[in-house]
């Protein structure tokens, strides 16, 4: 308001500063309905009841949802609609009570090394690819990119409105991005069920996601991976299954350390896809050599025989969920969703 008024009466030098507007800090529109009539149908397993909007058709079964009602094990609480890339959802709040059975011990420990090139590099000697999910439509993408700057779009110094030929390139844009957010949202939600059901302790580090996001030749390819989301599905995942989530500190050099002698290299390029150890010549993939380090981090001598402990060995997290603002317990859980 003072830069406005300054600017008004000439006080202020340089452009014209305009009148504050109202500015919402929610990046999609949505709105939450706790009273009234909503809930599920009662004739079929399509349709959803919205208060003043009536019964909507969904794209998604709502029978999982419907049979724990039926038999009064869940209640819903709300319901909230909103507007994502083009595609009307609501999602319910749920109270719902589950008895489930005790996780039986399958597989031990995991290392789980992220990065580019591979999607993931487990210490088992397991590669997973990265499907590079942006990259395969980087083409249509500039397609559809070219054909909004050639068509008249919004001007805010003119106050001209865009075209509806804009808008519909727009909307294809949209469609395309949502296409890719869901395919890699998918992938990690496999991988991440996968590695908690095979392991009892999962092993990870702690990414500076949002430094590594700074490199502008490798900005793209590090969003693509969703590291960010694939920590936090397995922060979630490992609370409701029962297992423990293990995250190394962030100085912890786990691509540095010799997982056979402990000796830490004093200079490895990221160019360098291969570690050898000055030390005792070991020689191995440099995404294995750290994935083993990470699940060496909770593994215990045995048969009287001593690890060599690296230095900078970090110190272990406690119990995945009890530091995660969304974790929730086994036995109650909130987000049966309907699209």
């Amino acid at each position: 308001m003072d830069n406005w008024h300054t600017s008004r009466t000439g006080k202020r030098a340089g452009k014209r500063v305009g009148f504050p507007r109202f500015r919402s800090k929610r990046h999609r529109l949505s709105c939450r309905f706790s009273t009234g009539s909503f809930g599920l149908s009662e004739s079929d397993r399509r349709h959803v009841q919205l208060p003043r909007i009536g019964l909507v058709r969904t794209h998604e079964s709502t029978r999982k949802l419907a049979r724990h009602v039926e038999r009064g094990t869940a209640r819903i609480r709300s319901a909230t609609v909103s507007l994502q890339r083009g595609r009307w959802h609501v999602s319910f709040s749920v109270e719902i009570t589950k008895t489930e059975p005790t996780p039986a011990t399958t597989g031990g420990e995991v290392g789980v090394d992220l990065g580019v090139k591979h999607l993931a590099v487990l210490s088992t000697g397991e590669s997973i690819a990265n499907p590079k999910h942006l990259d395969a439509a980087q083409r249509e993408l500039r397609r559809w990119q070219r054909q909004a700057a050639r068509r008249q779009g919004p001007d805010k110094r003119t106050k001209q409105k865009p075209s509806n030929r804009w808008r519909t390139t727009q909307a294809r844009i949209a469609k395309l991005h949502t296409a890719v957010a869901n395919a890699r949202r998918d992938g990690l939600h496999k991988l991440s069920t996968r590695l908690v059901a095979e392991f009892d302790t999962v092993v990870v580090e702690d990414l500076h996601v949002a430094g590594m996001v700074r490199n502008r030749r490798l900005a793209r390819a590090v969003s693509d991976v969703g590291m960010g989301e694939l920590r936090r599905q397995l922060d979630y995942t490992t609370t409701w299954s029962g297992r423990q989530l293990v995250v190394a500190d962030r100085g912890y050099p786990s691509s540095k350390t010799c997982n056979d002698c402990g000796a830490v290299t004093a200079k490895l390029r990221l160019s360098e896809r291969t570690f050898t150890c000055d030390h005792c010549g070991y020689r191995t993939d440099r995404d294995l050599n750290a994935a083993r380090n990470l699940a060496d981090l909770t593994s215990s001598p045995s048969c009287g025989a001593t690890k060599n402990e690296p230095a900078g060995n970090p110190h272990k997290t406690s119990p995945a969920g009890s530091g995660y603002r969304h974790g929730k317990t086994p036995t109650q859980r909130a987000g049966a969703n309907a699209a």
